[in-house]
């Protein structure tokens, strides 16, 4: 489609900048860096004016002023509205600015990340609005009211087969259809691995948000049951990475707290390093030797996985959500929450230092087959089809 121009649509008041970690500009800015094609304009992204700069530079920005989200109570008012067949109310309002920005273009594919109520708002306009799942978007709808407010959608993207399938389930079956895959990707360049291996103990990291559902609590469970004897021996170091958002000295919650004290119970050398700008990664996963992704909830495709393979580090994961398909073969996969099995497999690596390398080797391997090019070519696809 010559001259066809790309508009994403990220979540209200959300950052497009690389002073956060935020995953949605994440993968906005990998594909939209990929997005290259002669006679064609450079992707826009629409943007809250107020939010954090620099922006990357990967994309125009089309700012816009935001108003104020709706409450816990307005969104569960809104949820019974849609059962009863009734527009919800105070995400549209919340979204309504963004609708208007977009109104003001030029007729483009709009790729409306995480955000079913902007197929709505858009449906009387020239633009193919093409709905981007990052999550379980539909899970407060019912078939019905999905229907009604996805039947004008051009395309449904999930980042995973696994949220494709849940997606699919909760959707008419006209608008099965519809659903496509496009699979994280990752900077390759950005995250790659390190030179060398300093001397020095086994370093074990978490990164991500520090929330229940992450689970970096089973991690330290895990630790716990390592005896004391393979502690010595193997000189181990925990590093939870990360809080449970943005605010680097915002106070501890309780599952922070909770943490600490099964830090402490745990015997082992545990440190929590709160959260760092996006520019810090790379260097900070360079230290790693064992990277471990517990999450105890269907993560549909953390990017966490693709970026841990990318700097060459053996993967611990939980075979839950689509973290098995970012990972593939290049990592170890064990139940959720089950601190046994992934103490099992973690003892397994730590008196294994082959093993650890032929992983790293592994990891490095699939993250160069799923670039963001990689992810490009596959919305590049869908997007052709439209």
């Amino acid at each position: 489609m010559p001259g066809r121009r790309i508009i994403h649509v990220i979540t209200p008041g959300d950052h497009f900048s690389p002073l956060t970690g935020s995953a949605i500009p994440t993968v906005v800015h990998g594909l939209a860096g990929a997005a290259v094609r002669d006679g064609e304009p450079r992707p826009a992204v629409v943007v809250d004016r107020s939010t954090w700069q620099p922006r990357y530079d990967s994309a125009v920005a089309i700012e816009y002023a935001g108003a104020r989200g709706p409450d816990r109570r307005a969104r569960y008012a809104d949820a019974v509205r849609g059962r009863l067949g009734m527009p919800r109310r105070a995400v549209a309002a919340y979204y309504r600015p963004i609708a208007e920005a977009v109104r003001a273009q030029p007729p483009s594919i709009v790729l409306a990340h995480n955000a079913p109520i902007l197929v709505w708002l858009l449906r009387d306009t020239p633009h193919r609005v093409v709905l981007y799942a990052h999550n379980d978007l539909l899970r407060t709808y019912s078939r019905a009211e999905a229907g009604r407010m996805l039947r004008s959608a051009a395309a449904i993207v999930c980042v995973s087969e696994s949220l494709a399938a849940r997606t699919r389930a909760r959707l008419p079956e006209a608008l099965r259809g519809r659903v496509h895959v496009v699979g994280n990707g990752v900077d390759t360049a950005q995250f790659a691995p390190a030179d060398a291996r300093l001397p020095g103990p086994v370093r074990v990291m978490f990164m991500g948000r520090v929330i229940p559902d992450k689970g970096a609590d089973v991690l330290l469970r895990a630790v716990a049951q390592l005896d004391g004897a393979e502690l010595d021996s193997a000189e181990l170091e925990v590093l939870i990475v990360g809080r449970p958002g943005f605010a680097a000295d915002a106070p501890l919650s309780e599952h922070e707290r909770e943490l600490r004290e099964l830090a402490v119970r745990s015997g082992a050398d545990v440190r929590f390093q709160t959260f760092v700008a996006r520019a810090e990664l790379p260097a900070l996963l360079r230290t790693a030797d064992v990277f471990v992704v517990p999450s105890r909830w269907p993560d549909p495709s953390p990017l966490t996985v693709g970026e841990a393979l990318a700097t060459g580090l053996p993967i611990i994961a939980s075979r839950i959500g689509g973290i098995p398909e970012a990972l593939g073969d290049a990592g170890i996969l064990v139940p959720p929450d089950d601190p046994a099995a992934l103490a099992d497999a973690l003892r397994g690596l730590i008196a294994d230092p082959a093993r650890r390398a032929a992983l790293a080797t592994a990891a490095r391997a699939r993250a160069e087959q799923h670039d963001w090019s990689w992810s490009w070519r596959r919305l590049d696809a869908v997007v052709d089809q439209l």
